[in-house]
C-alpha cells in the first residue's frame, strides 16, 4: 500500500513516523496477537487494516462489525477473523436495535458467522442516542439485557460487556449524575449479572476504570468468570501510564490469565476518502489510505510499545480529552506521556495470546 511519500503529521500520527519501521523496530511479537476487540467493516478499509494489524503481528481479530458488513468482512479477512454480535447501530430505528431488534441479530451471527459472544453496550451515551432516554435500558441488568443474555446462553455464547467510559467523561459530559448516574453506578447491575450468568464475561476497556486498578482488582476478585480487555488505545495509554510501574506489573501479574489484548479498532471505507457517507461517527478521522493506515497501525504501535517499551515518551496519537478536562492547558493535538512498562516475556505471552485461547479459545471448543 505504500505510496513513497513521507507520512504527514495529523492526529494519529503527530511525530510523521512510517509505522512499518517502527513495526520493524519493535520486531515480531513473542507470540502472534490476538486482539479480542475490533469493530471492522468495509472492504477496503479491511484490506488496510489487515496490512496494519500483519505489521504488528496480529494474528486474529475478533470484530463487533454491523450485521449487514459481516458476510464481506468474512470474505475479505477469512479464517483470520471471528465476530461478536452486537446491536445494529446503522438501524434508523434505534430504540428497536437495542430492544427486541437486536435478538435475530444475536441469532443471525451465531447461526450465519459463528459467533460465540454477543456485546452488552451499556454506555451511559445511551441516554442521549435514544430517544425515549433508554430509561428500560440504562441498567445493565435490564429486562431487554436480561433477554439478550438469556438468548445467547441457549445459544452457547459468552458475554462482552461495555459498562462504562473515561474519568474525563464523568467530570464533563456525564457531569450532572441525576441523569447518568456516578461511575460506581454503572457497576451494580454489572455484578448481578455476573452473578446470574456464570459463562465467561469480558469487561471492554479495562473493565471501564483503567482509571482505578484497586476497584478492577476487587471486582476480578469478587467475581471469578470476570476477564478485562485492553481495547480503547487512547484511553488505555492515557490511564494506565499514570500507573507507578511496580504498581501496574503488580496488578497484570496477580491477573495473569484474566487479561486479554484489545484495541478497538474501528475501520470503515470512510477512512479511504475526503467525502464521507456519513455512516459513522469516526468517519473523519483518516481521509486516504494512507491515513488509514497510520489510524490502526498507530493503535497496535502504541500499545505493543506501553507493554514491551521503557521509559516513559510523548505519545504519537492526539487525544482530545486532555483538552476536555482541561483547555487553558491542552489543545485538541495535545498528547499524553506513554509509560513503557517492559512486561517479562512470560507475562506478554497470556496477555498477547494465552488467556485468549484459556477463555474464549475453550469457550468455542467446547460450544461447537
Amino acid at each position: 500500500m505504500s505510496t513513497g511519500e513521507p507520512a504527514r503529521v495529523r492526529a494519529a500520527n503527530r511525530f510523521g513516523w512510517d509505522y512499518r519501521d517502527k513495526a520493524a523496530e519493535l520486531g515480531a511479537p513473542c507470540v502472534p496477537v490476538i486482539d479480542i476487540h475490533a469493530h471492522v467493516h468495509g472492504v477496503g478499509a479491511c484490506r488496510i487494516y489487515d496490512q496494519a494489524r500483519t505489521c504488528f503481528g496480529i494474528e486474529r481479530t475478533y470484530t463487533m462489525s454491523r450485521v449487514t458488513d459481516a458476510a464481506a468482512v468474512r470474505d475479505t479477512l477469512g479464517p483470520s477473523v471471528r465476530f461478536i454480535a452486537m446491536p445494529n447501530f446503522g438501524d434508523p430505528d434505534r430504540a428497536r436495535a437495542h430492544r427486541d431488534g437486536y435478538l435475530p441479530v444475536i441469532e443471525t451471527f451465531r447461526r450465519d458467522f459463528d459467533a460465540r459472544m454477543l456485546k452488552i453496550w451499556n454506555s451511559p451515551r445511551l441516554r442521549d442516542i435514544l430517544p425515549d432516554g433508554a430509561t428500560d435500558l440504562s441498567e445493565i441488568d435490564s429486562p431487554w439485557r436480561v433477554k439478550a443474555c438469556e438468548l445467547g446462553q441457549s445459544l452457547g455464547m459468552m458475554f462482552m460487556v461495555h459498562v462504562a467510559d473515561p474519568d474525563t467523561w464523568f467530570s464533563t459530559k456525564y457531569a450532572d449524575a441525576s441523569r447518568y448516574g456516578t461511575k460506581r453506578a454503572q457497576y451494580e447491575g454489572l455484578e448481578r449479572m455476573l452473578d446470574r450468568f456464570a459463562a465467561p464475561w469480558i469487561a471492554a476497556h479495562m473493565g471501564g476504570w483503567p482509571e482505578d486498578i484497586g476497584f478492577l482488582d476487587g471486582l476480578l476478585t469478587r467475581h471469578p468468570n470476570l476477564h478485562l480487555d485492553t481495547s480503547a488505545t487512547k484511553w488505555m495509554v492515557r490511564e494506565l501510564s499514570r500507573h507507578p510501574a511496580p504498581e501496574m506489573l503488580a496488578f497484570l501479574w496477580k491477573w495473569d490469565g484474566r487479561i486479554l489484548f484489545g484495541s478497538d479498532i474501528v475501520t470503515t471505507d470512510d477512512h479511504l476518502q475526503p467525502v464521507k457517507s456519513m455512516g459513522s461517527p469516526m468517519s473523519d478521522l483518516a481521509q486516504s489510505p494512507e491515513e488509514a493506515f497510520d489510524l490502526y497501525a498507530s493503535r497496535y504501535w502504541a500499545l505493543r510499545w506501553m507493554f514491551e517499551g521503557s521509559g516513559d515518551a510523548p505519545s504519537p496519537i492526539a487525544d482530545p480529552d486532555l483538552m476536555m478536562v482541561d483547555p487553558g492547558r491542552y489543545d485538541a493535538n495535545s498528547a499524553p506521556n506513554l509509560r513503557g512498562f517492559a512486561l517479562p516475556e512470560n507475562l506478554r505471552r497470556t496477555l498477547y495470546r494465552g488467556a485468549a485461547e484459556r477463555v474464549v479459545f475453550a469457550w468455542e471448543r467446547e460450544h461447537p
